[in-house]
């Protein structure tokens, strides 16, 4: 398929249905995230996967939205590891390098039949108590990933683009 095609294609799952999602498909989504580029090759992201019962439970006190779901990553980067300096700007440019990462994670679930959703929402607190997550890992997001249910289907503005004129120009 088209990648333009298959990118298009892939929504935001908000409604997952009970199947498991198998441990062959999650070291697959991980093994995407890991040959994701970074700047620099450094390669500063801790994913960590969160597929126990009892991960799961502490995972849904951390964020509500989790719709159903069996399966999350919580996608971070180490301080120590990251790039800060990109284009000889100031401050944490690393944030875009887990981004990348969880992109491709994504698109991996998308290609084995499974959809996700980016959370940006969460306790981080909470999270770092109840994962032991040390203060060097800088948390970006959780990635919703499982079966879609029956029900699920894109957002109403899923297909509501501007025009690739509006957001780009040539120069």
């Amino acid at each position: 398929m088209d990648f333009l095609d298959f990118a298009k294609q892939r929504y935001s799952v908000r409604s997952y249905s009970d199947k498991k999602v198998e441990k062959e498909k999650i070291e697959k989504i991980l093994a995407a995230g890991n040959i994701a580029p970074t700047a620099h090759n450094n390669q500063p992201q801790k994913i960590y996967a969160v597929i126990s019962e009892e991960a799961v439970i502490k995972i849904k006190s951390a964020t509500k939205y989790t719709f159903g779901a069996s399966c999350f990553f919580i996608i971070g980067y180490d301080k120590n590891e990251s790039w800060y300096e990109i284009n000889n700007r100031k401050g944490p440019g690393a944030a875009v390098d887990p981004a990348i990462v969880c992109t491709h994670m994504m698109l991996e679930a998308y290609d084995l039949g499974l959809g996700t959703l980016w959370v940006g929402n969460f306790n981080e607190d909470l999270l770092r108590k109840e994962f032991n997550i040390p203060n060097n890992i800088e948390l970006i997001c959780i990635l919703v990933a499982g079966y879609a249910s029956d029900e699920a289907c894109p957002h109403a503005f899923h297909n509501t683009k501007k025009d690739l004129n509006e957001t780009m120009e040539y120069l």
